[in-house]
């Protein structure tokens, strides 16, 4: 059982946390929480407003204790049976919503600001090189009053890196940003953690900002995390209905099982990429594999267009009063109004239509 005096070794994670538990009066807001991030990874947690998951990254932090569950970093139990220990015993940086900055402090002194323990000389090393990885060292002298929103944004960061942690937390770390400057600054952020070789955990409620900077998103909702896979897999094989919506585009329709790998839906039968189970299931479709054509016997009916230039998403009405949305390609070939014929490229995701499960069975035929 790892204790404070365990040692590290390549293969343990970075962050390993067990059973994390956490109730503000009768509201439970982290319900057993477990995840292993590993080391020199980037992991998001990901959710609506209120999942839990600013309450785990605060936990893991020290900033709060949990009811229960245990906490390691690095090998090393920091929050246990007995051991609770405090945030500037646990070696994690920290970067907030707001930057949290000295306002009267300039750059370099923000920075240094928890190198107390350390020589002069060696501070103004670290700070120095901290500043040079975020691309800073030429503004060290000016005050971060006088400093753009991303600038500040890597003064944050570069302060969370000088003391050389094992782990860095930021709380929803892009959204004080304008819109133009969201992805510039991720790009800029997620290159400073690789050359640092620095394992991190970020907040977002930001799809696309969580699938696009991420080697790992935990997707969490009311306190509990549904699932923890790399953006690929999350999308492509969504562990519960919530994900499926929550995790990119996605309109759901009800099915009955057809076959092993069939179910029948308002718009046909149509395959799925895993054996079913007997039933009625909801079926997943995104719009991507949602394609469109016009005929004058088309069973759905185009409601809306949305044009973006570099594509557009058309919503269609299908039998039964479902609407459906396809993302097609630039060219404006329809219109409202238009009948169209809709064809599902590819297997889709079912879940059980009782639960929030996948509606599978196992590689023996025993349900999933």
């Amino acid at each position: 059982m790892p204790t404070e005096q365990t040692a590290s070794s390549h293969d343990t994670p970075a962050l390993r946390c067990i059973g994390l538990t956490r109730w503000f009066g009768d509201t439970l807001a982290v319900d057993r929480v477990d995840l292993s991030v590993p080391r020199g990874s980037l992991t998001a947690l990901l959710g609506p407003s209120g999942c839990g998951k600013t309450t785990v990254l605060r936990m893991v932090a020290g900033l709060l204790d949990p009811d229960e569950g245990r906490i390691e970093i690095d090998g090393t139990l920091v929050t246990g049976p007995g051991v609770a220990l405090p945030p500037e015993r646990r070696n994690v940086g920290m970067v907030f919503q707001d930057y949290a900055l000295f306002p009267h402090l300039n750059v370099a002194r923000n920075v240094g600001y928890g190198l107390r323990r350390l020589t002069r000389h060696e501070r103004n090393d670290r700070v120095d090189s901290a500043l040079r990885l975020v691309g800073m060292d030429h503004l060290g002298a000016r005050l971060p009053t006088a400093l753009s929103g991303g600038q500040q944004q890597r003064v944050a960061l570069a302060r969370a890196l000088a003391p050389e942690p094992d782990l860095i937390l930021l709380d929803e770390p892009f959204s004080n940003l304008d819109a133009s400057l969201r992805a510039t600054v991720r790009e800029e952020v997620r290159a400073i953690l690789r050359a640092a070789d620095q394992t991190a955990v970020f907040v977002t409620h930001d799809q696309e900002e969580a699938l696009s900077l991420a080697d790992h998103v935990a997707v969490m909702d009311h306190g509990r995390v549904h699932q923890v896979a790399d953006p690929q897999t999350l999308y492509s094989q969504p562990a519960t209905r919530f994900v499926a919506e929550f995790v990119g585009e996605a309109d759901v329709l009800p099915g009955t099982r057809a076959g092993r790998y069939l179910v029948d839906t308002p718009i046909g039968r149509l395959p799925t990429d895993r054996a079913l189970r007997a039933g009625e299931v909801t079926v997943v479709v995104r719009p991507e594999s949602l394609a469109l054509r016009r005929a004058d016997d088309g069973g759905g009916v185009v409601t809306a267009l949305s044009y973006f230039g570099h594509d557009q998403l058309v919503t269609v009405e299908v039998p039964g009063g479902y609407e459906l949305r396809s993302r097609r390609g630039p060219g404006l070939d329809l219109q409202r109004g238009d009948r169209v014929r809709l064809e599902v490229v590819g297997p889709v995701v079912a879940f059980d239509h009782e639960s929030d499960s996948p509606a599978t069975l196992a590689s023996d035929g025993v349900p999933a």
